[in-house]
């Protein structure tokens, strides 16, 4: 972990490798094993087993995901140790992991639900203005929920129409576009509700608790949740839900997938590619024109003989 921290991996990824590193050695340490030489292959193979077979406290297993990461952070633990002359070779090394499902985002929203969702908060007060512009911020940027939560008033470019992501994932900066709406909606909570909850004059994080503090994501999450459910919409999500649709209705309305990569941030196109898998209105529309059951009859020939 003083290696991640000296080569500058972001707290974020130091704090998620610490924590399954730790499951393993704990895991190891039931089973008398005590020092990194004497883990072998089959004992690897064995915690993936572990791992399949595990059952939450709710009854269900884990999910592929959660245990490709883990073995994933095994593998490369294992890996660095190699690299470091702790141990000869990694025991880790051949082990396959699990094929992950290719699985589209659990719901998104229509035009008409995010815009049910946004006029939820009360913005006759501090808190309610906040939440607005938020959220408005949300959606027509799609920035992570923990981006958001960090934005500083030195991010927002409304002359250039772009907010900053300092560090975001994987340590990168980006500019993102931010719409007229969100915009305004930033102007008005700074105009007459930041101040009322920024105890410190110093603080320059944008989005502030009553307590003046930077607001926790796990908290964001609870507000999301909370409009969604106020607004009578039963579709599981929170945050990310803004950027799945965001990302989905920018698609549908002829945004190339490229655009969309750079405005979410995503490293690898696969990772945006899923929206052209999600985005259902040009397949509708296609299927409508070519489908041969969809196709409008053809009006009858005249073939009224001359008399």
């Amino acid at each position: 972990l003083t290696w991640l921290s000296v080569h500058n991996y972001s707290p974020t990824t130091i704090k998620k490798r610490a924590s399954y590193i730790r499951s393993f050695a704990r895991w190891c340490e039931e089973r008398d094993i005590v020092t990194p030489t004497a883990v072998t292959k089959p004992m690897v193979e064995a915690f993936q087993r572990h791992l399949f077979r595990y059952r939450k406290p709710n009854g269900k297993p884990l999910a592929w995901s959660s245990q490709h990461l883990a073995l994933k952070e095994v593998r490369q633990f294992f890996s660095w140790l190699a690299k470091q002359n702790v141990i000869p070779f990694s025991p880790a090394t051949e082990l396959e992991l699990p094929k992950l499902p290719r699985q589209l985002p659990k719901a998104i929203l229509s035009d008409a639900e995010v815009e049910l969702v946004l006029q939820q908060p009360d913005t006759t007060t501090p808190l309610g203005l906040r939440d607005r512009a938020i959220f408005e911020v949300l959606y027509s940027t799609g920035i992570r929920r923990a981006e958001v939560c960090t934005l500083r008033l030195d991010h927002i470019h409304l002359d250039r129409q772009v907010l900053l992501i300092s560090l975001g994932k994987g340590q990168k900066d980006r500019y993102v576009p931010i719409g007229l709406r969100a915009s305004t909606w930033i102007a008005r909570y700074v105009q007459h509700a930041r101040d009322q909850l920024a105890i410190d004059p110093m603080q320059q994080v944008l989005f502030l608790t009553i307590d003046g503090t930077p607001i926790n994501p796990d908290s964001l999450t609870e507000y999301g949740r909370r409009y969604i459910k106020s607004a009578a919409i039963e579709k599981p999500g929170a945050c990310h839900i803004f950027r799945h649709s965001m990302a989905t209705h920018m698609h549908d309305n002829g945004a190339d997938i490229r655009t969309i990569q750079a405005i979410l941030g995503h490293e690898k196109l696969d990772t945006t590619q899923i929206y052209t898998r999600v985005g259902l209105k040009k397949l509708l529309d296609t299927h409508r024109k070519t489908h041969h059951r969809e196709r409008p009859p053809s009006p009858p020939e005249n073939n009224l003989e001359e008399s």
